[in-house]
């Protein structure tokens, strides 16, 4: 028994926790920040004013997780975000292809608690901050309202990324709200004048069917008048969760300290929507549907926007410009929405796409005028035209994976996170990031202390591209559809498909490039051939074009919708290589081809994007030259994915035991191997509501083994579903050779590797 007696005043229980680097924020950013440093060797604290991680991604508000890829919408091929953050997303589609938001939450916390470095403080939100000078923060204060418990955090480094900004906020960092005008940076799509116009908060919910019939008496508050709403007609009993992300308020609002204003007159629209879905009569269907959840938190999208040392802008996303601090990239569309949200007579959102995706630089990630403050998410230093893109979550959390390590060598060197920019550091830090699996866009890994860049590489076969059987299905031509086939200067392509005819017809088939090597819009038509058809069944049409490719890249060879006309396709499926078609995804775009208005600053173009799976299969052909872009060498050019070529290592189809042989003249001692396999970085991976057709990649090798030239099995992987293998050995090993036997993914799918890496030492930064 306890007994108090009274007391003029009483202190909280006050525990104070020293680290290398404080991170106040778990939404994505933060977390992919703390996991990223954790494994970089610091002493992290991860503060979540929540009682799960994740922040919109989470449960509790329940938005996938997206970037680049865009719902495959755009023309980012294989541009989905690397790191941690796809370890997270690849991993989350093995465990729960369905998308239970519910799953996500578990699946972060476990990723966090897997990191012995970092102490996780939950339901925690910092309130006070003290600072050792004018430009220095010493260390932030937290209450935990679960066990009424105060924090006192002290590091020598601190990133915020808490959305709002809480940190740099009481830190004194500069910081903007609202709308640049078009004169202050040249951006074309700001407004003429400045604003304080933003995007709005959002709430989701989820409906289920009873499988009975179901009343609803609507809450006191909710809104009665949906025609208050002008897009109300555009509510069903089908579209929930996510999906409704259009029911947005609070633009014209304070988003920082309205938000409970803006929660509860959300909450009125919702719960109004929802009444009229199930009483207004029109939708007969919904009598057995229910409500399964409602958000308590609204996702917030924008507030505050903090300075760094570059503010990035609406140039650096269309015009895809080169930093020589890029640690990142982005390539969502600028996607901004009226500020009125919901009760705007306009769309939802206005969405631009880039041709290809951007960098992002480092020096958008660190405050310009507090020395020792990251930035990660949605505040980092950014144009209000710039951020409508690198606001998505897969984006800011691929971004916070730099910002992770980047204190690492902070603390390491004893830097500020200004000194990193000195190219030498700079340097450094991308080439790290790119050994974690990070993608910068333009910037190959080039890694002195690689063991495999020494070797020999020979391989058991090499696909030489010269055909897809035809043993899929036929397509219809009722849209313009695309093979992207790598090719090599010189390059000549003349190839056969299979077509069935119906009625006469003249086919048009073109040629075609992007205009950039390492993009992938077709925006230069090369060559133009018409080709008249008869009817008839399994009609070989040869196609032989005359251009010769300047280099190596893509090529785009696109036919066009032709009624009557089918085309044979193919069940094989290859690594780097993808059939395209000709369409609008009306998730994120409004037709097929890009037509912005005038002088906004955006180019016009066509989408040309792949179909999901099972669909897009490829066409069927036969190439007269078969394609050697395949080659083992591949696996240590630095480059991990396809890009202007497909950067792997393919064996043959044929090949009953694919393997890659490492030599070297001189004995090496290894205690690491690193080995990258394709998980298919075109798939975006939503997090939740989409559903996935399957818990593995297709591309992606389950089955291996590691020898040394002696027959010694070094490791064995029997149910690998990740990109990034790390083979730490017991001791190191001395080896001539090394030999890496793979098991291809099935029969229509060949064995492939992007990379492999060999270290001398077990711990590699």
């Amino acid at each position: 028994m306890q007994v108090a007696p009274p007391a003029p005043i009483r202190e909280l229980r006050t525990v104070r926790h020293d680290a290398d680097l404080v991170v106040v924020g778990g939404g994505l950013a933060g977390t992919c920040c703390a996991i990223t440093a954790a494994r970089a060797g610091l002493k992290v604290v991860l503060v979540q004013d929540r009682p799960v991680l994740g922040g919109n991604a989470s449960s509790e508000v329940r938005l996938w997780i997206l970037g680049a890829t865009s719902h495959m919408g755009n023309n980012n091929r294989w541009a989905r975000e690397g790191g941690v953050i796809d370890e997270i997303l690849v991993e989350n589609v093995f465990r729960n292809p369905e998308g239970n938001p519910l799953l996500v939450d578990p699946l972060l916390l476990e990723k966090v608690l897997a990191e012995p470095r970092i102490t996780l403080l939950l339901n925690t939100a910092v309130h006070e901050l003290t600072k050792r000078d004018a430009d220095t923060i010493e260390g932030v204060r937290a209450f935990c309202s679960q066990n009424s418990t105060r924090y006192d955090l002290h590091a020598p480094l601190f990133c915020d990324a808490s959305g709002d900004g809480i940190v740099g906020f009481m830190a004194g960092a500069a910081f903007r709200v609202g709308a640049e005008s078009r004169a202050e940076f040249g951006e074309k799509f700001a407004p003429e004048h400045s604003n304080g116009d933003l995007l709005g908060h959002s709430l989701y919910f989820y409906s289920k069917d009873t499988g009975r019939p179901v009343a609803f008496t609507p809450p006191s508050f909710a809104l009665t008048d949906i025609t208050k709403i002008p897009r109300w007609r555009q509510f069903n009993a089908k579209e929930h969760g996510c999906k409704l992300w259009w029911i947005e308020h609070g633009g014209l609002l304070d988003t920082v300290h309205d938000t409970e204003r803006i929660k509860w007159e959300l909450w009125q629209v919702v719960y109004g929507v929802w009444h009229h879905i199930k009483n207004s009569g029109q939708f007969p269907e919904a009598a057995n549907l229910t409500l399964e959840w409602v958000g308590h938190i609204p996702g917030k999208r924008e507030s505050r926007r903090f300075e760094g040392d570059y503010l990035l802008r609406q140039q650096d996303v269309v015009e895809q410009r080169s930093h020589p601090d890029a640690v990142a990239h982005g390539g969502w569309a600028i996607d901004l929405h009226p500020a009125a949200g919901v009760f705007s007579e306009k769309p939802g959102c206005t969405q631009w796409h880039a041709k290809g995706v951007y960098q992002i630089p480092y020096r958008c990630l660190y405050s310009r005028n507090i020395t020792n403050l990251f930035f990660a998410g949605r505040i980092i230093s950014a144009s209000h035209v710039a951020f409508a893109s690198t606001r998505v979550m897969a984006t800011v959390a691929h971004a916070a994976q730099a910002v992770g390590l980047a204190a690492a060598h902070c603390t390491r060197d004893r830097l500020r996170p200004r000194e990193l920019t000195a190219p030498a550091h700079m340097a450094e830090l991308q080439r790290a990031l790119l050994r974690a699996g990070q993608f910068i866009p333009g910037v190959a890994l080039d890694d002195e202390t690689d063991l495999a860049r020494r070797a020999q590489i020979t391989a058991s076969s090499e696909l030489c591209l010269s055909s897809l059987a035809p043993d899929g299905p036929s397509i219809a031509l009722d849209d313009g559809w695309a093979m992207m086939l790598p090719v090599d200067a010189g390059t000549r392509l003349d190839l056969t498909v299979l077509a069935d005819v119906t009625q006469e017809a003249a086919l048009r088939v073109e040629l075609r490039q992007s205009s950039r090597a390492d993009n992938h819009t077709p925006d230069v038509m090369l060559e133009q051939l018409t080709i008249p058809l008869r009817p008839g069944a399994a009609q070989e049409l040869r196609i032989a074009f005359a251009h010769a490719f300047a280099d190596a890249r893509y090529a785009f060879l696109c036919f066009f919708d032709s009624e009557g006309v089918r085309l044979r396709t193919s069940e094989q499926r290859v690594t780097g290589v993808l059939s395209l078609c000709h369409r609008a995804n009306l998730a994120v775009a409004k037709s097929a081809t890009q037509t912005p208005p005038a002088g906004i600053g955006v180019d016009t173009f066509e989408f040309w994007t792949p179909l999901r799976r099972p669909a897009g299969q490829n066409l069927a052909l036969r190439l007269a030259s078969p394609l050697a872009c395949f080659g083992p060498r591949n696996v240590v050019n630095g480059l991990a994915r396809p890009t202007h070529q497909p950067n792997a290592w393919v064996a043959d189809f044929a090949d009953p035991a694919p393997a890659l042989t490492l030599r070297w003249t001189e004995p090496q001692t290894i205690a690491r191997i690193e080995l990258l396999f394709d998980v298919d970085y075109d798939h975006p991976m939503e997090s939740v509501l989409m559903g996935h057709p399957e818990r593995r990649m297709p591309f992606c090798v389950e089955r291996y083994r590691v020898l040394d030239e002696r027959g010694n099995i070094l490791a064995t992987c029997v149910n690998n579903h990740q990109a990034r293998n790390v083979i730490v050995l017991a001791h190191p090993v001395a080896m001539r050779a090394l030999r890496i036997e793979l098991t291809a993914p099935a029969a229509n799918v060949p064995a492939a590797l992007f990379a492999v890496r060999c270290y001398a030492t077990a711990n590699v930064t």
